[in-house]
């Protein structure tokens, strides 16, 4: 609990004066800081934008989201139509952001933002609730500790800070690197967890080239600075991976180290990751045709498929190709005759298999057919 209390200290500070060292240069979009008051901007950590990756009328959720300069952001690029949730554990920095919610809401003309206190690896628990518990009923023996853990796993479970389902989008902004090493696993879980099927994450973080040695992790002051609990560039994606997510990119990464410490390298990259490739796989005879430029890609299934050749999917799989991040990766072809949903059979996803276009056109197809109208009117070209 060190790091955590180390982590606390250092931003409850930060939120009574600005620190320069707990961020890197970010150049974010002056339209949307116009609106919000200074202490916000000069108050707020991070190292990235996350907001410019979000869309009109979505629901998004900021972890560890400061004095709310990313949740202002991101209130005026989803819209009234939208919203916007923002947690955090430090009472200074919430404090702040509740503070000039208000103001940014009455320039704006709408209000579309709340801020809720938590640990960003336990979304489910209320600390305000919890809080007002404990003043009530304070632990004094082991009756009354006992009597808080289970106070504590009822509210999660009744009263969630952060539902699941709840969210489109969810996004941080140099924050889960201060969770504890024994955490991260269930932090990238909660993030799942809270996401709509189709939802995606988009984290901005400070990743290392290296991994950080152990007496590097053991500091207090590096740890809280977001060095000593990076992730390993690859270890950042392999921990979106482990967690169940698919079609993981990197949206950004800059060239240059924010810092160097003992020869390893830190620098800031923005990854994005979605949910919803969980469920049944159908037969419902499709295929899918990789158009490049690749000579071959593997999925987040292990679908192995080189380029121009075709392929056979699940119905699952068919359709989420249509979507970000893949679309326009793919030809897509359907069956001459569709199988009903309700009528289709399991199959087998474990490995990429070729697609007889037989199987598609059907078996004793036929047809014979006139030449395809293929001129261009208007280039008076003709094939």
């Amino acid at each position: 609990m060190l790091s955590e209390h180390a982590t606390r200290d250092r931003y409850a500070a930060a939120a009574q004066a600005p620190e320069a060292a707990l961020c890197c240069p970010v150049d974010y979009d002056p339209e949307y800081l116009e609106v919000i008051p200074s202490e916000v901007i000069e108050k707020d950590y991070g190292c990235g934008d996350p907001s410019k990756y979000l869309k009109p009328g979505e629901t998004v959720l900021d972890l560890g989201s400061g004095t709310g300069k990313i949740c202002f952001i991101a209130s005026q690029v989803v819209g009234k139509n939208g919203r916007v949730i923002g947690v955090d554990m430090t009472d200074n920095m919430l404090e702040v952001a509740r503070r000039n919610a208000p103001i940014v809401a009455d320039r704006l003309g709408y209000a579309n933002v709340e801020f809720g206190k938590g640990r960003i690896q336990d979304l489910a628990l209320d600390l305000e609730i919890l809080d007002a518990e404990l003043e009530k009923r304070p632990i004094q023996d082991a009756a009354s500790l006992l009597a808080a853990d289970t106070f504590t796993e009822d509210l999660r479970k009744k009263h969630p800070l952060v539902k699941s389902g709840e969210v489109d989008v969810v996004v941080s902004n140099c924050v889960l690197n201060l969770v504890e090493s024994r955490h991260k696993r269930q932090l990238f879980d909660e993030i799942f967890r809270v996401l709509k099927v189709g939802g995606r994450a988009v984290i901005s973080d400070i990743v290392s080239d290296e991994e950080v040695p152990a007496d590097m992790q053991c500091d207090p002051v590096l740890w809280s600075g977001c060095i000593s609990g990076a992730f390993t560039e690859d270890g950042f994606l392999k921990a979106f991976e482990d967690a169940g997510f698919y079609g993981i990119e990197i949206l950004k990464r800059d060239s240059a180290p924010w810092q160097t410490v003992e020869g390893i390298e830190f620098r800031s990259v923005t990854v994005q990751a979605w949910k919803g490739k969980q469920g049944p796989c159908l037969e419902r005879n499709q295929a899918v045709i990789y158009k490049g430029p690749f000579l071959k890609v593997l999925d987040d299934d292990n679908h192995a498929m080189e380029r121009g050749k075709r392929y056979a999917v699940c119905d699952k799989t068919f359709n989420l190709y249509q979507k970000a991040p893949y679309a326009g990766h793919f030809e897509f072809i359907e069956p001459l005759e569709a199988i009903p949903l309700n009528e289709a059979k399991p199959f087998t996803c474990s490995e990429a298999v070729l697609r007889d276009p037989r199987e598609t056109k059907g078996r004793d197809y036929d047809a014979t057919t006139e030449a395809a109208q293929c001129c261009d009117e208007k280039n008076g070209t003709c094939c």
